[in-house]
């Protein structure tokens, strides 16, 4: 049984860092030759799991929470079979991987891809093209992410090394969400009723809650560790500090950054980041809270906890274990649950490496320039629906003030078929279909438009998208994700963007490069991208509850002339919906 300390909140998701079961990379041998196959087998199983005290049956994969390890070499091939043995459609999504040209292996459901059906399978097949650092994969579809996710690590290409000191060892530290309810029960009932979903019971690290857990790794005096981060929660933003230790920012997003040190690590759902730990000379007397808590900005009700890992130092053998138990545990203080002010210095931080070997490739010339306002609204229930809002209206999220339909066949089959009539159009509009003080107070009419649209690009088009948050319903950060590229971040600022004055400011020089990022309360961000990839890329909010809402929607990126600028065709074993 799990006990858990109730006495504090702050310790009431604490454990000991679970580091004897998170993927100590002791395959590394496995991994040496630049450019093989590698072949996976993810059987999706349901699994007697016991948190909180409690056991409930939860969706995995091999029976494993979290997920196996991915572990590649940039340049490798991944065949992944998926075998589906449980109720629910499935389909796994590779967090980050650019798929080039694979789209059909990307993941969203109805967006590359019908789910995989009971008692079906779909073999994943992509390379990875110059990447290289950590990432992750996830179920897309309903909330199943809640429970199937898992680290995927790329390893530089043999003989070639980190522009930053060679770690002693790296650990992953994978942050998620744990419900005692089922948490499809908790969003189909939301979406039934209309209502807000249930917020969770504890935070994770690793998989864990709790504090009984008695596995842990110590860390030797002296040595240098990487700390693979990586924010698998469905709804939470989160502030990481180690107590009384700094870190230094090395990569976000699979993509080396200038280093900087940092106490305090900010991570929304869907970033990843690498981070370098220097033990103290000498075994302090002490142990060390691994502490992350939410960084929440919107209306919404939310879970103010800590969870909380172990950071020990090894000791001689000498040292009796009674002593140890004794040893003080020192807290890591952590900024305000809404601490906007300290995000938007903290993501100001990161900065692309910018070296010969690892050059900006940022759009200076821009083909097409886009303006999206991005959250929340409302929409009519339908008519035998009856909702909790007054006058039978929803809580909704969109993007310029269009609330994404989910269609009933894959965007990409549509598209590569040239059958989309009737399944989507290319009508998404390009700004606001009415211009309003977007952080200020909210126009009246806060009703959502609803459809299937997509904006279409030609094969290399350069992107310039302007993110603006607003603050109907209340401002809020959202973290956007875009699959198929990586973006450059020119900006970001509070309040509304000024076209005439804030591209001044875009950094064009070292900006960082990323696929997931906030668009700060009440403020805006400023990307590019080059739609150098042809196929159909879904781009939305990663909290998971603002995506259910219909704060999403998708580029279609068009074949380009040449050969080797064509989306290929879809495998034979395609599921179907």
């Amino acid at each position: 049984m799990v006990s858990v300390l109730t006495s504090s909140a702050l310790f009431k998701a604490l454990l000991f860092l679970s580091l004897c079961s998170v993927w100590l990379l002791p395959d590394l041998a496995l991994a040496k030759h630049a450019g093989i196959t590698r072949h996976y087998k993810f059987n999706i199983k349901m699994q007697n799991v016991t948190r909180l005290c409690q056991t409930k049956s939860i969706v995995t994969v091999n029976g494993q929470f979290p997920g196996p390890r991915i572990i590649a070499r940039e340049g490798d091939r991944l065949l992944i079979k998926v075998v589906n043995h449980v109720q629910y459609n499935v389909t796994i999504h590779w967090h980050g991987i650019r798929q080039l040209r694979s789209g059909w292996a990307d993941g969203p459901a109805y967006v590359t891809q019908c789910p995989i059906q009971t008692g079906q399978s779909y073999v994943y097949n992509f390379t990875i093209t110059g990447q290289r650092g950590t990432l992750f994969w996830h179920a897309h579809i309903s909330w199943l992410r809640a429970t199937l996710y898992g680290p995927i690590v790329i390893l530089p290409k043999r003989h070639a090394s980190y522009p930053f000191p060679q770690p002693f060892k790296e650990f992953p530290i994978v942050f998620g969400e744990w419900w005692k309810a089922d948490t499809e029960t908790i969003i189909n009932q939301a979406m039934a009723t209309g209502g807000a979903p249930n917020i969770l019971d504890a935070f994770t690290i690793n998989g864990l809650p709790g504090p009984s857990y008695n596995c842990s790794a110590k860390v030797k005096p002296g040595k240098t560790y990487l700390l693979r981060l990586v924010n698998a929660a469905l709804n939470d933003e989160l502030f990481f500090r180690v107590a009384n230790h700094t870190l230094t920012v090395v990569k976000a997003d699979a993509v080396y950054v200038n280093p900087f040190k940092t106490d305090i690590v900010l991570i929304t759902p869907g970033q990843t980041t690498n981070v370098l730990l220097k033990a103290k000379s000498k075994t302090p007397n002490a142990k060390f809270a691994m502490s992350a808590r939410p960084y929440a900005t919107g209306p919404a009700t939310f879970d103010n906890t800590t969870t909380i890992g172990i950071l020990e130092y090894k000791k001689s053998a000498s040292a009796s274990s009674s002593n140890n138990m004794n040893i003080p545990l020192l807290k890591a203080k952590l900024p305000q649950f809404n601490d906007s002010t300290y995000a938007m210095k903290f993501n100001q931080k990161i900065r692309s490496l910018a070296t010969r070997k690892f050059p900006v490739k940022v759009p200076k010339k821009v083909d097409r320039r886009f303006f999206f306002t991005v959250g929340l609204g409302i929409l009519p229930c339908s008519k035998n629906q009856t909702c909790q809002g007054p006058n039978n209206i929803r809580p909704a999220a969109g993007i310029n003030n269009v609330s994404f339909v989910q269609p009933n066949t894959a965007l990409l089959q549509a598209h590569f078929f040239n059958r989309s009539k009737g399944v989507y159009t290319t009508n998404f509009p390009t700004n606001p279909p009415f211009k309003f003080n977007y952080t200020g107070t909210p126009p009246k009419n806060i009703m959502l438009d609803s459809g299937t649209k997509l904006v279409s690009l030609n094969y290399n088009t350069s992107v310039e998208l302007v993110m603006q948050d607003t603050s109907i319903l209340g401002a809020e950060s959202h973290p956007l994700h875009l699959h198929g590229f990586n973006f450059f971040v020119l900006a970001q600022g509070i309040g509304n963007f000024d076209p005439k004055r804030d591209p001044a400011k875009f950094n064009l020089v070292d900006p960082a490069e990323r696929n997931t990022v906030g668009v700060p309360s009440g403020g805006w961000v400023a990307i590019r991208f080059l739609a150098d990839n042809p196929g159909v890329w879904f781009m939305h909010c990663h909290l998971e509850v603002h995506t259910s809402w219909g704060l999403k929607m998708a580029w279609v990126v068009n074949d380009g002339k040449g050969p080797k600028q064509k989306l290929m065709p879809p495998p034979a074993d395609l599921p179907k919906c």
